[in-house]
């Protein structure tokens, strides 16, 4: 199977892409820092139409399998709601977890047409749910809320091309994103999310569900 992965330096992303390799898959693995296969900046539009040409080189007239959109950023935890979400934290964030996950959509999508029942799993959270709202993080939240609804929209968009969209909450995971104390560990995390992954279909897209199978209120 040939994937594309974004954010592969660390946590989950990285742990993803340490077990599609040692599974025997065709993994390429992006970062911003220079540290995995293709280096991207998903909030750099300049840097998509020279990405999407080695995503094209890479995978061939078989075009792409899987594109897992992990990059994301959570720059917004602590801040105070007097005082706190400087504009320019809000820009930032969304450049990332919103704007990066559709750019890199659009510039893949002549390799997951080629496919012929390409996949598209975009890593949210459950702090997505408009239903699970216990306050705080008021950034982060709106972005992947803001991504979910993204993946719900392509969804639909996308059926006729074959193409199904998965949106995903890789649980609380023991990451620089989620601290020590969190519940599970990136390999577990991912583990699970693979199975998801392997389930996603025409039947199952526009899915909003977690790395262990539950399905999320919106």
């Amino acid at each position: 199977m040939k994937i594309v992965m974004t954010g592969v330096n660390r946590g989950v992303g990285a742990a993803l892409y340490a077990a599609y390799s040692e599974a025997g898959h065709d993994v390429l693995g992006t970062a911003r820092d220079g540290s995995a296969d293709v280096t991207l900046d998903v909030t750099d539009p300049d840097a998509f139409e020279p990405f999407a040409a080695t995503v094209e080189g890479h995978v061939g007239s078989g075009g792409l399998d899987l594109l897992v959109c992990n990059a994301g950023v959570y720059i917004d935890k602590g801040q105070p709601l007097d005082g706190g979400y400087p504009a320019d934290m809000w820009a930032q964030t969304f450049a990332v977890n919103v704007t990066g996950v559709f750019l890199t959509i659009q510039s893949l999508l002549p390799s997951l047409r080629r496919a012929g029942a390409g996949r598209i799993a975009i890593v949210s959270s459950v702090m997505a749910s408009q239903e699970n709202a216990p306050g705080g993080s008021y950034i982060y939240r709106s972005s992947k809320a803001a991504v979910l609804n993204l993946g719900r929209n392509l969804a639909r968009d996308l059926v006729a091309d074959g193409i199904s969209v998965g949106i995903y909450h890789p649980g609380w995971v023991r990451t620089d994103m989620g601290g020590p104390q969190a519940a599970v560990s990136p390999q577990e995390s991912a583990q699970g999310l693979m199975i998801r992954f392997e389930a996603l279909g025409p039947g199952t897209t526009g899915c909003f569900e977690a790395w262990d199978g539950a399905s999320i209120p919106l």
